[in-house]
């Protein structure tokens, strides 16, 4: 059985245990310093920097990792401007969803060079910042005005002639909510229930873009080829079935499922179980899970050798079975995770039979 995800939590073998709290700490004021630094330097010298062959991977990491940042937590502060009309917070609402992307893709694309220490805390920072991304989101929908009815008692004023009785003013129209489109970006299949939902990304015009799940109810998703980003969103009793994901996976709110994918990074969040068949460059990372089981990846389709090979997912790391737990950190295995025992894995499943049925949405 591997390690728990408190294996994942503890410092570097060079660090003194005691000094671990503070180390995070020195890390998050090292980001502060590199993002007002970034936000001080211009564009040229910005993008010189990540090319450096003076700057070593981790530093040219931060640098961009802070910009970055700085980027998404500007967008997230003028979408919560008390002054900013709706359209102009939902605009930015929108550039801080693009921005957190970019976080995600960049770690994603840096894991497997990054020390275990910094990749943990890049992850911790974008997880952050998405949990912010979902509260800017639910400030900026319209509120139901607050009154005490029941204690309310009618005027008692003369009757008015109706000659002079003001002609009643019609209800002031209804503010916009932010549609799921913008808190979820990409394209992709919601609202569906019962469905058998096939999309083959590799002959779409959308191909290499963000897909997005949301919604779905006792639904089998088959997506061939690969994708940028994938965004999974409240599912319940669904199987799913992802051939290569470029950047990363962010699995939230989904219980009684099965997911087989292969994936630079996967995130899981609110998940309840729940079955995970994964390849994956870096360790899972799970959150505010429970009953969750993972496995070695067992997808199959006419090309999906190809499709692995140009993501960079070809080879097989057995980081399925090395999953961090961020909420557990004992230094013994974590309750909320187990592998799937043998007897009972799926066998490699086959889908270059199944064709598209349902256009996505």
């Amino acid at each position: 059985m591997p390690s728990g995800g408190a294996a994942g939590m503890e410092p570097e073998p060079d660090q003194p245990k005691a000094v671990a709290g503070g180390g995070r700490r020195k890390h998050l004021a090292m980001l502060e310093r590199l993002s007002k630094h970034s936000s001080s330097s211009t564009t040229s010298t910005a993008s010189a920097l990540p090319d450096s062959t003076s700057a070593s991977p981790v530093v040219a990491f931060l640098t961009r990792f802070a910009a970055a940042k700085l980027a998404a937590e500007s967008a997230l502060s003028a979408c919560r401007a008390s002054s900013s009309p709706e359209d102009e917070a939902t605009a930015s609402l929108a550039a801080a969803a693009a921005a957190i992307d970019d976080l995600d893709r960049l770690v994603a694309e840096s894991s497997h060079a990054l020390p275990p220490y910094e990749l943990r805390s890049a992850l911790a920072a974008a997880a952050d910042l998405r949990a912010a991304h979902r509260a800017a989101a639910s400030e900026i929908r319209p509120k139901k005005s607050f009154s005490f009815r029941n204690k309310s008692r009618a005027p008692k004023n003369p009757p008015q002639d109706p000659a002079t009785v003001p002609p009643p003013q019609p209800p002031p129209p209804e503010q916009p909510k932010p549609s799921i489109d913008v808190i979820l970006p990409g394209f992709g299949f919601r609202a569906r229930n019962g469905a058998t939902l096939v999309k083959d990304l590799r002959v779409s015009n959308d191909k290499d873009g963000d897909f997005t799940l949301a919604d779905l109810v006792s639904c089998e998703v088959f997506l061939k080829g690969k994708c940028r980003a994938l965004y999974v969103h409240k599912l319940r009793d669904c199987r799913v079935f992802v051939g290569a994901v470029i950047g990363s996976v962010l699995i939230e709110d989904v219980e009684g499922c099965t997911f087989v994918m292969a994936a630079h990074q996967i995130r899981i969040h609110e998940a309840r179980a729940t079955d995970f068949y994964l390849r994956v460059r870096s360790r899972p990372i799970i959150e505010d899970c429970s009953g969750v089981r993972f496995a070695p990846h067992a997808l199959k389709y006419d090309g999906i050798d190809e499709d692995l090979k140009e993501s960079g997912l070809e080879e097989e790391t057995g980081n399925w079975a090395n999953v961090d737990d961020f909420k557990w950190l004992r230094a013994v295995q974590s309750p909320n995770w187990c592998l799937v025992p043998e007897e009972e894995r799926l066998q490699t499943v086959d889908i270059s039979e199944i064709h598209e049925r349902e256009h996505d949405s």
